[in-house]
């Protein structure tokens, strides 16, 4: 007997095809090994991230030693060890004005069985520029003149408006949790004085002010929250301003990590909005050993508009839809923001509360990501509607970062003494294994950016060819233009991510586009960006271009 359907259910079921067809968030298997653990990513090309790990025992092998330094190739996922010198170790690092990543600070120690590691608490390692796409001829330089004023494991760094790194805090030997050996100043590379700066802020923000989240503000003053306190820095009469602190006692800094990002920056007034998620709303004073793996970590969410006005205001308290810590805040090209990895209870570290799991300070690994729209209304800026598990737990030395081609690198993973490869009998073993986040853009015909200057002068109209699918082409299609420091992941903050929105047209043939670039270096700090075309919601690949002259530090264009 034949079954006949009716029109009626043949409708539903081409819908239902269709829903189940349509583009979604999908996390790919890119890698089995990275070869040492991802506790630090960066891009460093269009085709390159650089990885940093500890001087551990990594299975990637370099003159006779195990790595901890190394190129993963974005399109075919093969890894090219560094020869590191120093022990790169929870250090920073961010991009100066002529496109040099600066790798700073680090451990003291070395590794048993590995006798050639220095130490890195006051290196500053220097990757040169490199176009080559497989990372052949790209060198790290270490030189043991080129110091830190002072010793830093845990610091934070970011470029600032003359293109120059701020770096701020740390410690100076290795602590089991809190900051008990504090670097609570603030210096420049390059060096701008032959002292640090004393900053009363990292006084107050003990014992919890380890990676301070720092940013750039578009004044050319540096925001700065740590523990649970805030201010804005002005580095040209070395003031700060305090502000209020994160609400309800929610501490936001290692070892009780939430994450922070710098929302959007719009014309026509770049007004600066910051985002703090997560973290622990637990007592600073109760030694490590009283705390559990257990404590639930926090769902909220502060935020803060930088203007006489929004300052008096406060912090806006909202809620991520999960408790978690030690994950991470990115931009998209849209300027919506991802909130992904991280734990739903506990703290960074590893073996220094009551109940570690294996070695592992947290528990519950948070695996479905999730998005949140600054411009939605309160209480409705966060979503995870269809959006996948990750299956692989990313908790304590995780990273993430966004790439060129406009998906999410997701690496690393380890809260462990050393190098657990092969993860027996453990929760949270060393992960090894790299996964891509893909946004739906990814699957669908995206425009193209065909070309671009190399460098682009502030303040300035510029127009580039485009090619748009005919699905795109619609005159009333939402156009943005973001220009973007894609930065550098580290202990669950984006260093040095930044969006600046640029005023932008499309040709009436919609062949070509054009935009006006960011007023000054305060805006955008002089340095390597990358831009991205987005019609509704529909990213191109990015584009690499230096804002900026490319001069060295310190340079104002």
């Amino acid at each position: 007997m034949k079954l006949s359907l009716s029109p009626l259910v043949l409708f539903f079921a081409h819908l239902a095809s269709a829903a189940t067809d349509a583009p979604a968030w999908r996390f790919n298997l890119k890698a089995e090994s990275s070869g040492i653990v991802a506790l630090e990513s960066v891009i460093v090309n269009p085709n390159l991230a650089l990885f940093f790990d500890r001087a551990s025992d990594d299975p990637l092998q370099i003159n006779g030693h195990s790595a901890w330094g190394a190129l993963f190739n974005l399109q075919t996922a093969e890894v090219t060890p560094l020869n590191v010198v120093t022990n790169s170790f929870c250090a920073s690092g961010a991009f100066l004005s002529n496109g040099t990543l600066a790798s700073i600070g680090g451990d003291q120690t070395g590794f048993p069985g590995n006798p050639i590691i220095q130490p890195g608490n006051q290196a500053i390692r220097l990757f040169d520029p490199c176009a080559s796409p497989t990372g052949e001829g790209c060198t790290l330089f270490e030189d043991p003149n080129l110091i830190l004023l002072e010793k830093r494991w845990y610091p934070s760094a970011t470029r600032i408006f003359d293109g120059s790194l701020i770096i701020v805090g740390g410690m100076h030997v290795e602590a089991v949790f809190y900051n008990v050996d504090p670097a609570n100043s603030i210096e420049f590379f390059p060096r701008k004085e032959q002292t640090a700066r004393p900053s009363p802020f990292l006084e107050r923000s003990l014992p919890a002010n380890l990676f301070p989240r720092l940013f750039a503000l578009p004044d050319g003053k540096v925001f700065m929250v740590a523990n649970n306190r805030s201010v804005i820095y002005d580095v040209e009469t070395d003031t700060e301003t305090p502000l209020p602190d994160i609400p309800n006692g929610v501490r936001v800094s290692n070892p009780t990590d939430g994450s922070a990002i710098l929302l959007p920056l719009s014309p026509p007034d770049f007004t600066p909005e910051v985002l703090v998620c997560g973290g622990s709303a637990i007592d600073d004073r109760i030694p490590s050993e009283d705390l559990s793996s257990q404590i639930p970590s926090s769902s909220q969410c502060s935020r803060i508009t930088l203007t006489p006005e929004g300052i008096a205001k406060g912090w806006e308290v909202d809620h991520m839809l999960s408790n978690r810590t030690l994950h991470e805040l990115l931009h998209l090209p849209n300027g919506q923001i991802l909130v992904a990895n991280g734990a739903g209870s506990g703290f960074a570290g590893f073996n220094s509360v009551q109940d570690t799991i294996g070695n592992s300070n947290s528990d519950h690994a948070v695996l479905v990501p999730e998005l949140y729209t600054p411009s939605a209304a309160l209480g409705r800026r966060f979503s995870n509607a269809g959006m996948p598990n990750s299956g692989i737990a990313r908790v304590y030395h995780s990273t993430i970062t966004l790439t060129p081609q406009g998906n999410f690198l997701i690496a690393g993973s380890n809260p462990n003494n050393a190098s657990n490869v092969t993860g027996t009998g453990v929760t949270f073993p060393s992960e090894f294994r790299v996964q891509t986040l893909d946004p739906p853009f990814m699957f669908v015909e995206r425009p193209k950016i065909l070309s671009a200057p190399q460098k682009l002068a502030f303040n300035s109209k510029v127009t580039v060819p485009i090619s748009l699918p005919g699905s795109l082409t619609g005159d009333n299609a939402k156009v943005q233009v973001s220009l973007m420091d894609l930065g550098f992941s580290t202990h669950g903050f984006h260093v040095g991510a930044r969006l600046v929105f640029m005023d932008a047209t499309i040709s009436k043939d919609k062949k070509s586009l054009t935009f006006v670039t960011p007023p000054s270096g305060r805006v955008y700090p002089p340095g390597p960006a990358t831009i991205f075309l987005t019609i509704d919601d529909v990213s191109s690949e990015g584009v690499a271009v230096m804002m900026g002259s490319g001069n060295a530090p310190p340079t104002l264009e």
